[in-house]
């Protein structure tokens, strides 16, 4: 076949225009978005722009990240449970229609930049990835009445205004109780400029549209945090996904009464939480105690909220957990005590640096002394030859793998600190843990060190 110059001429147009035009798309898609070098086990990113663009930029700007947190969540989700396929499947067909069209541009913009990358996870990966914390047990339970795993007890915090802090205006502070598989990957600061609602700040990981542990602040002055509500069981498959209403709360809350407002609006009772929740512009907090049947919601302008993991409502409780609420040797309720006595001890001198020492507590409120265990506000499940109920065997590899803590008037400068690690100081370190407790060995390919960090404040970017 004889081809003319001028078609070779197009057809070179045409192969030379095709890469221009996606770097283009590429570049226009990116030109507000950046990542900084890693600061002290964190990693900051700007995400700015409609929701495919914001999308697009945190896939493409965390890749590996991504791929690396899809590989721990996978195990740590799918060991002593479902396969992948079921928490795939679940993803598309139970939770994906309840998911907003707002969130699922970003979602998909999320696989488009991985793709961009040549990373090879589909929406099904990344909707389950985001989901995992509903779908395991609570999802799971719904679905199998055979399951056995219980609600992790996952998380220390508390909320206090007025009376209770220096200056009083409120003071939020959390620390992240997870397994240190997962929990070694959540050092994001994501700093989020949407198209619509509020700019905000928040802790996460890669390739969550939601904060996860749900620490964050916003433009319009609400601080935000959370702690599960042990040992829940409640499911509502046609109820909205936790990861959607717990952003969409993040972004478009404007006061305490919007922040109740969204995470009630279909509330599906997955990953069930004590939302403690601050107002810096009135000085008001609140703790928002979200079951799936109760739903309490309760006000302060001079007080304090603690969170631990406990059942706060006696009918929640006996209704809604399996939870002892009368046994003062269990990990919450032992936290809890050690949080009312924090709070009488310091009222009036609460401040970020009280705050930050609070988070680093070793002292067991049962057995009188400082020993690092589940009990300890600063958790240490490696440390403990109890575990804790159907979450984790003794000496688990799980307990406080991160901290944040943000005053009124760091949340007006849209900043908070944060420590990555045990803010206590103490390092875990992987390979010598499974030599001595090589029943964890399964953990091995994803398991890794987790270091001690320094407090670190971030703000939002320019």
């Amino acid at each position: 076949m004889k081809w003319s110059v001028s078609v070779l001429i197009a057809v070179a147009s045409v192969a030379w225009a095709a890469p221009a035009k996606t770097a283009d798309a590429n570049a226009s898609r990116m030109k507000h978005a950046f990542r900084k070098p890693m600061q002290n086990g964190w990693i900051f990113v700007h995400l700015e722009g409609s929701p495919a663009e914001i999308g697009y930029q945190h896939g493409y700007l965390l890749a590996p990240e991504i791929a690396d947190a899809h590989k721990a969540i996978k195990l740590s989700i799918t060991h002593g449970s479902k396969d992948w396929t079921f928490f795939r499947n679940a993803a598309q067909n139970v939770l994906w229609p309840h998911v907003e069209a707002e969130y699922r541009a970003e979602l998909q913009g999320i696989v488009d930049g991985l793709k961009a990358k040549g990373v090879a996870l589909d929406l099904w990966d990344m909707v389950a990835m985001n989901a995992w914390l509903e779908l395991d047990p609570y999802y799971v339970k719904f679905a199998d009445a055979s399951a056995t795993r219980a609600t992790g007890d996952h998380c220390s915090a508390f909320a206090a205004t007025g009376s209770y802090t220096r200056d009083g205006r409120p003071v939020l502070a959390h620390n992240n109780w997870t397994d240190y598989m997962t929990g070694s990957r959540w050092n994001m600061i994501f700093d989020i400029e949407p198209e619509h609602g509020n700019r905000f700040i928040m802790d996460g990981m890669p390739g969550l549209i939601h904060s996860g542990d749900d620490f964050g602040i916003n433009s319009a002055g609400i601080m935000i945090t959370e702690t599960t509500i042990s040992q829940f069981h409640g499911f509502d498959p046609n109820g909205a996904p936790e990861f959607v209403r717990a952003r969409k709360a993040m972004q478009y809350s404007s006061s305490i009464d919007d922040f109740a407002r969204i995470m009630k609006d279909g509330n599906n009772g997955g990953y069930a939480n004590d939302w403690l929740v601050a107002d810096r512009t009135t000085g008001e907090i609140a703790s928002l105690e979200l079951g799936l049947k109760h739903v309490n919601l309760t006000r302060s302008k001079d007080g304090y909220f603690a969170g631990s993991n406990y059942p706060i409502d006696p009918a929640l409780a006996k209704e809604e957990t399996d939870f002892n609420v009368n046994d003062p040797s269990s990990g919450p309720n032992a936290r809890h005590i050690r949080w009312d006595e924090l709070m009488k001890e310091n009222r009036g001198k609460i401040d970020v640096k009280l705050g930050e020492k609070f988070l680093a507590d070793h002292y067991d409120s049962y057995e009188k002394k400082i020993a690092p265990s589940e009990r300890t506000l600063c958790g240490h499940l490696e440390f403990s030859p109890r575990g804790m109920k159907d979450w984790q065997p003794p000496y688990g590899t799980a307990g406080a793998v991160q901290n944040k803590i943000a005053s009124a008037a760091m949340a007006e400068q849209m900043s908070f600190a944060a420590a990555m690690g045990h803010s206590c100081g103490i390092n875990f370190k992987a390979a010598k843990h499974l030599r001595e407790h090589p029943e964890f060995a399964w953990e091995q390919d994803v398991l890794r060190d987790l270091d001690s960090h320094s407090w670190t404040t971030f703000k939002v970017a320019r």
